[in-house]
């Protein structure tokens, strides 16, 4: 099954549209933050989720402790950060997955932001973008075989190549190229 999600054709056009849906979703909620008619603040959301965390039923005790503690003791104390980096995050998530260009780094931040408004127990369509942006993630390449990674992937192999002083493979005989 991974096999068909990595490879064949057919999932790459399923994963482009999934990729499609995700990323309309992302790059409208950090459009709307950026142009909106207030300036985004995410200071409402984090002291709630650190006054109202998700707690255990049964003992009262906090869920997501870490969480907590990362959101009181750094997401809090630098608000203007976070204010910048969430609204652009979601934008750039959105156009990264829209355009399929480095996919996988877009589908991660797009999923790591989804676990964060998870933990502080903001459900809303956050499940079907985990779910969606999983997919992404399993169809590995294969999510940008229809998007601009096609051609800034090889680009970006080649400069870490030239940056990492590794001799290029000869596509022939699979050995590197002799020095020059």
């Amino acid at each position: 099954m991974m096999k068909f999600w990595r490879e064949h054709r057919i999932a790459a056009v399923i994963i482009t549209i999934v990729r499609f849906v995700v990323g309309y979703a992302w790059l409208t909620a950090g459009w709307h933050k950026l142009t909106g008619e207030t300036p985004f603040n995410a200071a409402g959301f984090l002291n709630n989720a650190i006054n109202n965390p998700i707690v255990d039923k049964a003992t009262g005790e906090a869920v997501y402790p870490t969480y907590q503690a990362f959101v009181e003791h750094f997401a809090l104390p630098n608000v203007k950060l976070i204010n910048i980096m969430i609204p652009w995050g979601e934008f750039l998530v959105g156009l990264g997955l829209i355009l399929g260009t480095l996919t996988l780094t877009a589908a991660f931040f797009g999923l790591l932001m989804n676990f964060m408004f998870l933990f502080a127990g903001t459900v809303s369509t956050n499940p079907w973008l985990l779910f969606l942006g999983l997919l992404v993630v399993v169809a590995g390449t294969n999510a940008g075989r229809f998007g601009l990674d096609r051609y800034v992937l090889p680009l970006l192999h080649r400069g870490a190549d030239h940056l990492f002083h590794r001799k290029p493979k000869n596509p022939t005989t699979g050995e590197g190229a002799l020095a020059k």
